[in-house]
């Protein structure tokens, strides 16, 4: 039979267990999991470090986490790193939240952005609503300007809503045209699996199926792009080690690789959009 001290002593070690768990975002790029690591054993004694990686081209998302065996040296950790400056980036380093309803879904697919935002002009525009957990901008790898799209991941579901409900649709500062807001990964993903089988499986059918054979002739490289694959979270039916390769024919001229991003991205993990042009004219 306890009594309520135990109870209370009980209740204090699950709230240190959970209080040694650390997520740390924008991480460089070409840091491993060695490094990161090594970064935080400066702290303290560190449990368990992992980098998460995209699952099919194996390159870093961005993010990782961290469990030290005190709390007290997490506790360290969040006063002392947050905010470091890595290369190019300035991570963020927090606790790791338990999953839970209320955390669930709660990453934003933006699309139509004036080419000239940064990512910071993104989290500045969308962090009224809440807490902003990671958010990436996707550019274009030769010119390096942004492709007018953005994923952002809120704290909570209700922020995002209440995101989507005040700015889908919405004109923002510089712009012409509205922006679309939306849930990244949709809570209805069977709806998006369905659509893509049905545009398969049609007689008139523009796509092709899995022919990874094909893809080879063009070389196309899974590194070569940006990814936000670790905020979308639809899986089409097939080969999950390497993915699916579809092929989109009668594009208009104008069409380019950010154009195919901004329409096949809310179905989840683009790793690969490469526009075959000719030689000769370029188009």
């Amino acid at each position: 039979m306890s009594n309520g001290y135990e109870d209370h002593m009980a209740e204090d070690c699950r709230d240190d267990i959970g209080r040694t768990n650390l997520i740390v975002n924008y991480l460089p790029q070409n840091m491993t999991q060695d490094e990161l690591r090594s970064l935080f054993s400066s702290i303290g004694e560190v449990e368990s470090a992992k980098l998460i990686r995209d699952k099919v081209a194996g390159h870093s998302l961005g993010y990782g986490f961290v469990n030290y065996v005190t709390a007290k040296d997490a506790e360290r950790a969040i006063n002392t790193l947050n905010g470091l400056r890595l290369q190019s980036k300035t991570i963020k380093v927090s606790y790791a939240r338990p999953s839970s309803e209320v955390i669930k879904d709660a990453n934003l697919y933006i699309s139509g952005l004036p080419r000239t935002m940064t990512q910071k002009d993104v989290e500045d525009m969308f962090s009224r609503f809440g807490r902003i957990i990671n958010s990436r901008v996707l550019v274009d790898q030769t010119t390096g300007l942004s492709r007018g799209v953005a994923f952002i991941r809120f704290d909570k579901r209700s922020e995002a809503e209440e995101a989507i409900t005040s700015f889908n649709g919405h004109k923002p500062p510089g712009s012409s045209e509205p922006i679309t807001v939306k849930f990244a990964a949709n809570p209805n993903q069977n709806k998006n699996v369905a659509l893509l089988s049905q545009l398969y499986h049609s007689p008139a059918r523009r796509f092709g199926g899995p022919v990874h054979h094909q893809a080879q002739r063009f070389r196309f490289s899974p590194m070569g792009v940006d990814h936000m694959s670790g905020l979308s979270g639809v899986n089409v039916p097939g080969n999950a080690s390497s993915g699916w390769c579809i092929f989109i024919y009668n594009l208009g001229q104008d069409a380019d690789e950010g154009i195919l991003w901004q329409m096949f991205g809310p179905f989840g993990a683009v790793t690969n959009v490469k526009v075959i042009r000719d030689f000769n004219t370029n188009k």
